[in-house]
Protein backbone atom coordinates (compact mmCIF):
# COMPACT_ATOMS: atom_id res chain seq x y z
CA UNK A 1 0.00 0.00 0.00
CA UNK A 2 1.43 3.34 -0.98
CA UNK A 3 1.63 5.88 1.74
CA UNK A 4 1.08 9.56 1.17
CA UNK A 5 4.37 11.31 1.55
CA UNK A 6 4.76 14.33 3.78
CA UNK A 7 7.81 15.35 1.76
CA UNK A 8 7.13 18.69 0.04
CA UNK A 9 9.51 17.68 -2.74
CA UNK A 10 7.27 14.74 -3.72
CA UNK A 11 5.81 15.88 -7.07
CA UNK A 12 3.91 12.75 -8.08
CA UNK A 13 0.58 13.90 -6.58
CA UNK A 14 1.00 17.57 -7.43
CA UNK A 15 1.98 16.77 -11.03
CA UNK A 16 -1.27 14.85 -11.54
CA UNK A 17 -3.31 17.67 -10.05
CA UNK A 18 -1.47 20.32 -12.07
CA UNK A 19 -1.90 18.28 -15.25
CA UNK A 20 -5.62 18.01 -14.59
CA UNK A 21 -5.90 21.74 -13.94
CA UNK A 22 -3.89 22.50 -17.08
CA UNK A 23 -6.05 20.28 -19.27
CA UNK A 24 -9.20 21.82 -17.81
CA UNK A 25 -7.90 25.31 -18.44
CA UNK A 26 -6.82 24.33 -21.95
CA UNK A 27 -10.35 23.13 -22.68
CA UNK A 28 -11.83 26.40 -21.41
CA UNK A 29 -9.33 28.45 -23.42
CA UNK A 30 -10.18 26.46 -26.56
CA UNK A 31 -13.88 27.02 -25.91
CA UNK A 32 -13.38 30.72 -25.35
CA UNK A 33 -11.17 31.02 -28.45
CA UNK A 34 -13.87 29.41 -30.60
CA UNK A 35 -16.54 31.75 -29.27
CA UNK A 36 -14.36 34.81 -29.85
CA UNK A 37 -13.71 33.65 -33.42
CA UNK A 38 -17.48 33.37 -33.97
CA UNK A 39 -18.05 36.88 -32.61
CA UNK A 40 -15.23 38.23 -34.77
CA UNK A 41 -16.65 36.60 -37.89
CA UNK A 42 -20.13 37.95 -37.19
CA UNK A 43 -18.80 41.45 -36.59
CA UNK A 44 -16.84 41.37 -39.84
CA UNK A 45 -19.89 40.14 -41.79
CA UNK A 46 -22.09 42.83 -40.23
CA UNK A 47 -19.51 45.52 -41.06
CA UNK A 48 -19.20 44.42 -44.69
CA UNK A 49 -22.97 44.20 -45.07
CA UNK A 50 -23.46 47.66 -43.59
CA UNK A 51 -20.77 49.18 -45.81
CA UNK A 52 -22.36 47.68 -48.91
CA UNK A 53 -25.83 48.84 -47.92
CA UNK A 54 -24.70 52.40 -47.20
CA UNK A 55 -22.71 52.65 -50.44
CA UNK A 56 -25.58 51.33 -52.54
CA UNK A 57 -28.11 53.54 -50.75
CA UNK A 58 -26.03 56.68 -51.32
CA UNK A 59 -25.45 55.85 -55.00
CA UNK A 60 -29.13 55.06 -55.56
CA UNK A 61 -30.28 58.17 -53.73
CA UNK A 62 -27.94 60.42 -55.70
CA UNK A 63 -28.82 58.98 -59.11
CA UNK A 64 -32.55 58.78 -58.49
CA UNK A 65 -32.71 62.29 -57.05
CA UNK A 66 -30.83 63.78 -59.97
CA UNK A 67 -32.94 61.84 -62.48
CA UNK A 68 -36.21 62.85 -60.82
CA UNK A 69 -35.13 66.48 -60.70
CA UNK A 70 -34.35 66.50 -64.41
CA UNK A 71 -37.56 64.63 -65.28
CA UNK A 72 -39.62 67.04 -63.21
CA UNK A 73 -37.94 70.02 -64.85
CA UNK A 74 -38.54 68.52 -68.28
CA UNK A 75 -42.24 67.86 -67.72
CA UNK A 76 -42.92 71.21 -66.01
CA UNK A 77 -41.26 73.13 -68.86
CA UNK A 78 -43.24 71.05 -71.36
CA UNK A 79 -46.54 72.11 -69.75
CA UNK A 80 -45.48 75.64 -68.72
CA UNK A 81 -47.40 77.50 -71.43
CA UNK A 82 -50.60 75.51 -70.86
CA UNK A 83 -53.32 75.72 -68.26
CA UNK A 84 -52.17 72.38 -66.75
CA UNK A 85 -48.88 73.57 -65.25
CA UNK A 86 -50.28 73.61 -61.68
CA UNK A 87 -51.76 70.15 -62.17
CA UNK A 88 -48.39 68.85 -63.30
CA UNK A 89 -46.60 70.40 -60.31
CA UNK A 90 -49.24 68.99 -57.93
CA UNK A 91 -48.96 65.56 -59.55
CA UNK A 92 -45.22 65.48 -59.08
CA UNK A 93 -45.57 66.62 -55.48
CA UNK A 94 -48.01 63.76 -54.78
CA UNK A 95 -45.76 61.30 -56.58
CA UNK A 96 -42.72 62.32 -54.52
CA UNK A 97 -44.64 62.33 -51.25
CA UNK A 98 -46.01 58.86 -52.01
CA UNK A 99 -42.56 57.53 -52.85
CA UNK A 100 -41.12 59.09 -49.68
CA UNK A 101 -43.84 57.57 -47.48
CA UNK A 102 -43.43 54.16 -49.13
CA UNK A 103 -39.65 54.32 -48.64
CA UNK A 104 -40.06 55.29 -44.99
CA UNK A 105 -42.44 52.35 -44.40
CA UNK A 106 -40.05 49.91 -46.09
CA UNK A 107 -37.15 51.26 -44.03
CA UNK A 108 -39.15 50.90 -40.82
CA UNK A 109 -39.98 47.29 -41.75
CA UNK A 110 -36.31 46.55 -42.48
CA UNK A 111 -35.23 48.03 -39.14
CA UNK A 112 -37.85 46.00 -37.26
CA UNK A 113 -36.98 42.71 -38.98
CA UNK A 114 -33.20 42.94 -39.07
CA UNK A 115 -31.33 39.77 -38.16
CA UNK A 116 -30.20 39.53 -34.57
CA UNK A 117 -26.58 40.55 -34.14
CA UNK A 118 -24.47 37.79 -32.58
CA UNK A 119 -27.27 35.26 -33.12
CA UNK A 120 -24.81 32.43 -33.80
CA UNK A 121 -22.73 33.36 -30.77
CA UNK A 122 -25.75 33.32 -28.47
CA UNK A 123 -26.80 29.95 -29.90
CA UNK A 124 -23.35 28.49 -29.32
CA UNK A 125 -23.20 29.85 -25.78
CA UNK A 126 -26.62 28.34 -25.10
CA UNK A 127 -25.33 24.97 -26.31
CA UNK A 128 -22.29 25.38 -24.07
CA UNK A 129 -24.50 26.14 -21.09
CA UNK A 130 -26.66 23.09 -21.77
CA UNK A 131 -23.65 20.83 -22.09
CA UNK A 132 -21.96 22.18 -18.97
CA UNK A 133 -25.10 21.87 -16.89
CA UNK A 134 -26.02 18.38 -18.13
CA UNK A 135 -27.10 15.82 -15.57
CA UNK A 136 -24.33 13.35 -16.27
CA UNK A 137 -21.65 15.96 -15.59
CA UNK A 138 -19.76 15.12 -18.79
CA UNK A 139 -18.26 18.14 -20.51
CA UNK A 140 -18.18 17.70 -24.27
CA UNK A 141 -16.23 20.26 -26.28
CA UNK A 142 -16.86 20.46 -30.00
CA UNK A 143 -13.55 21.42 -31.57
CA UNK A 144 -14.88 22.00 -35.08
CA UNK A 145 -14.26 25.35 -36.70
CA UNK A 146 -17.18 27.78 -36.81
CA UNK A 147 -19.01 28.12 -40.11
CA UNK A 148 -17.93 31.24 -41.95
Amino acid sequence: MAAISDDPCDTSTSAGLMGSIRSGLAAWVALLKTRIEIISTELEEAKIHLEQMVLLAVAALYCLSFGLLLLTLFVVTWFWETQYRMHVLGGFALLYLGAGIASALILRNKVKNKPKLFGSTVAELSKDHEQLSSKDGQVRINRTAPAA
